[in-house]
């Protein structure tokens, strides 16, 4: 078992323990996905620590997601649930970047596909491939995208 997953599945004991319904839930359910993309495909096989931190990011989006459809639907007790879910898995994230070393990286990105010679909107591609590597995890893909076409705009 990865170490992740194994911190996961200790702090769901804990949580169990504690009597902590909103910990244990989540991390119950966090856990059920990890373990259905372990099963998925041909073979059963072992997530590493990236693809278990790939899963649980892919869990608070859906978190987030829900939190605001909730919200825009009119059941602010269930948003504030989904919200609570996903402060949660956010314990298990690395910390997300900052808007200024956002900024900071993709203005690099942007300097080195014009000198590569993309230019314009049409470099967005260029920036994407370069700047998706250095904040992997990090940084959620809409809003890198945002600040990329920011830039490119600018």
């Amino acid at each position: 078992m990865t170490t992740l997953k194994s911190k996961l599945q200790d702090d769901l004991n804990a949580a169990i323990k504690e009597r902590d319904e909103l910990r244990s839930s989540t991390l119950r359910l966090t856990l059920a996905a990890i373990t259905k993309e372990e099963v998925a495909g041909k073979a059963k096989r072992e997530l590493s620590d990236d693809e278990v931190q790939k899963v649980i990011t892919r869990e608070a989006k859906k978190r987030r997601e829900a939190a605001d459809a909730f919200a825009q639907g009119g059941r602010p007790e269930q948003a504030e649930r989904e919200k609570a879910e996903g402060e949660v898995l956010a314990a298990y994230l690395p910390k997300q970047l900052s808007d200024n070393e956002l900024n900071v990286i993709v203005a690099q990105a942007v300097e080195e596909a014009r000198a590569a010679g993309a230019e314009g909107p049409r470099a967005m591609g260029a920036v994407m491939k370069i700047v998706n590597p250095k904040v992997a995890g990090q940084a959620e893909g809409g809003r890198v995208a945002a600040v990329v076409k920011k830039l490119l705009a600018g």
